[in-house]
């Protein structure tokens, strides 16, 4: 892999070299008998993630907000203690939302009636270790619970994956820059320029397998796989 990178990019290190001073238009000198091949290529990366985010919160009712906001905040404690038991660090719950709002009684030809008060807090939960997530629910709805949302799988350190889709692409590239040049009775000389696009977010693939739940005592989830794209506009010059 060092050296397929060695070769492809060893030209772009003289080109490097040679460029002019701030301010200048940088323009590498090609010979007459030169040809501009423009390929463009996109490959993906994918692995198990090994992160996780749901939202979990709670949903209470009154006759007067003081009311549901107090069993809110009372209901929410054993939430995060819950949280604190499953083994969730601190640092990975954060707070997305509080609310208050009224309830209402709608009636033909009358005004609306408040009813009563709804109360919500809902809190964001990173699990660092994705095989816990059907405890760390089942453990949420235990400790009051009624409001969860997800869950969403990412991969906490991308860079390593996005590396592998960028030397995917640019094999694919130097491949079909192979196979024009030999249509044409032509070489790839070097690469001119590579230009990347924009890389796609991690996003969940789901396996058919589910994963183990010991004896079936919590909630099964699929993890699936996370995957990441990288495109790359890639110009070659031929010759013979």
């Amino acid at each position: 892999m060092r050296s397929f990178l060695a070769s492809i990019l060893a030209p772009l290190a003289v080109l490097a070299l040679s460029a002019p001073a701030a301010g200048q238009t940088a323009t590498a000198p090609l010979p007459a008998d030169a040809t501009l091949l423009s390929v463009s290529a996109q490959a993906e990366a994918s692995r198990a993630p090994d992160i996780a985010t749901i939202s979990a919160g709670v949903v209470t009712q009154a006759a007067d907000g003081n009311g549901a906001m107090r069993q809110n905040a009372e209901l929410m404690n054993k939430v995060l203690a819950a949280l604190k038991a499953a083994g969730v660090a601190e640092k990975d719950v954060q707070t997305s939302g509080i609310h208050l709002q009224p309830q209402y009684r709608y009636a033909e030809n009358q005004p609306p009636a408040i009813t009563g008060y709804q109360a919500s807090n809902t809190v964001n939960v990173k699990l660092r270790d994705v095989s816990k997530m059907g405890k760390v629910l089942d453990a949420l709805v235990a400790s009051g619970s009624n409001q969860i949302n997800g869950p969403s799988f990412g991969i906490d350190e991308p860079e390593p994956l996005y590396d592998q889709a960028r030397l995917d692409a640019l094999k694919l590239a130097q491949a079909r820059a192979e196979t024009y040049a030999k249509a044409l009775g032509l070489r790839v000389r070097r690469i001119v320029s590579i230009g990347e696009g924009g890389g796609a977010v991690p996003m969940p693939m789901p396996r058919m397998a589910m994963m183990k739940a010991e004896a079936f005592d919590s909630t099964p989830v699929a993890a699936g796989e996370s995957s990441v794209s990288v495109s790359l506009d890639v110009v070659f010059e031929l010759g013979r």
